[in-house]
This record gives structure tokens, C-alpha cells and sequence, in this order.
């Protein structure tokens, strides 16, 4: 597991907290199988990938009541990844979805 600290005012979030990559992430970006940090950009600003509708108003929502964000990216057919911001805004992980 890998776990980076970020502090930032960048909008939605004005404090980032940790960034954790599980085990099988990690393992796909030391095999450069994989950049995360693409798609963490996308969290950050709010592009909640490839979540349903109904997911999408969910974070919109948590974003002024601060709960849970979660997005979903299909990086490539067989490969999605999950991203996951706490509600305290302590920390996000990316993971597989197996992994959860």
C-alpha cells in the first residue's frame, strides 16, 4: 500500500488528506500498467467518471453536505478503478473494485 500526503485549496475539496493506493493498484503502477494520478486529477475536479446518474447527484450532494465522494473510471476493458474521498476528507483511496 502506498500512501501519499496532500494539502491543497483546490476546489471541490479544500483539504485532500492522505492518498492511499491498495495493493493491487500499487502493483499495476509499479508494472506502468497504470497512471492514477490521471484519474485522481478527474476526481479532484470533480468528473466523477463513469458512475450512474443517480451516484452523480449523490456526490454532487456530498459535496456541500460533506459525505463520502465516490468515483468510477473504466480505464480499458477488464480495468476499472475506483476512487474514494472519506466524508472527513482525511483520505482518498484508489482501488480496484475487488478490493472494496
Amino acid at each position: 500500500m502506498m500512501i501519499l500526503k496532500f494539502g491543497s485549496s483546490l476546489n471541490p475539496f479544500s483539504e485532500l488528506g492522505a492518498l492511499v493506493l491498495t495493493k493491487g493498484v500499487d502493483a499495476l503502477v509499479r508494472s506502468e500498467r497504470l497512471d492514477p494520478f490521471l484519474y485522481f486529477g478527474r476526481h479532484l475536479q470533480g468528473d466523477w467518471g463513469d458512475v450512474c446518474d443517480a451516484d452523480r447527484c449523490v456526490n454532487e450532494e456530498a459535496l456541500i453536505s460533506n459525505e463520502r465522494l465516490m468515483s468510477v473510471y473504466k480505464v480499458k476493458p477488464g480495468l476499472t478503478i475506483w476512487i474514494i474521498t472519506e466524508a472527513d476528507r482525511s483520505v482518498t483511496t484508489i482501488l480496484l473494485p475487488e478490493e472494496y
